[in-house]
């Protein structure tokens, strides 16, 4: 089986791990009313990914950098393209922008959070197809 990157894992919300199990219960937009529903544990390998109480609190800085970026490109591209509108051309596509992207900066925040500050690292032996997992809990 060939190993996934990192990249992957984040961009598709995988798990740090195994690289296989899905972070969020639904797909994006199949339920976007459910976009903020995670698995307790990956359903590939078992990872528990609130790694302690209140873990994602931590992805918020995330969000706030992502969304910072989101706005300061929105920003640029109004005044380099559009020449510079009316302040409340600025206020109404940043507002409506945010609004809109709301579930991908949340997911994605919580996804590179995890990846990054979860203390996960990747192990093949969590990716295989073939896993029993009581074996492997046994040896850690």
């Amino acid at each position: 089986m060939p190993k996934k990157s990192a990249l992957y894992a984040i961009l598709n919300h995988k798990c740090p791990r195994c690289r296989r199990g899905d972070i969020f219960v639904y797909p994006l937009f199949k339920k976007l009313s459910k976009f903020a529903q995670t698995h307790k544990a990956c359903p590939h390998c078992s990872l528990v990914y609130e790694r302690e109480p209140g873990f994602f609190f931590g992805a918020m800085y995330v969000s706030y950098a992502l969304t910072m970026g989101l706005l300061l490109g929105i920003g640029f591209v109004l005044f380099y393209f559009f020449g510079d509108p009316a302040l409340s051309v600025y206020i109404t596509t940043v507002v409506i922008t945010v609004v809109v992207l709301l579930p991908v900066v949340f997911r994605y925040s919580r996804t590179i959070y995890l990846h990054a500050f979860g203390g996960i690292r990747y192990n093949e032996r969590y990716a295989a197809k073939e896993i029993d997992l009581s074996i492997q809990e046994k040896k850690h």
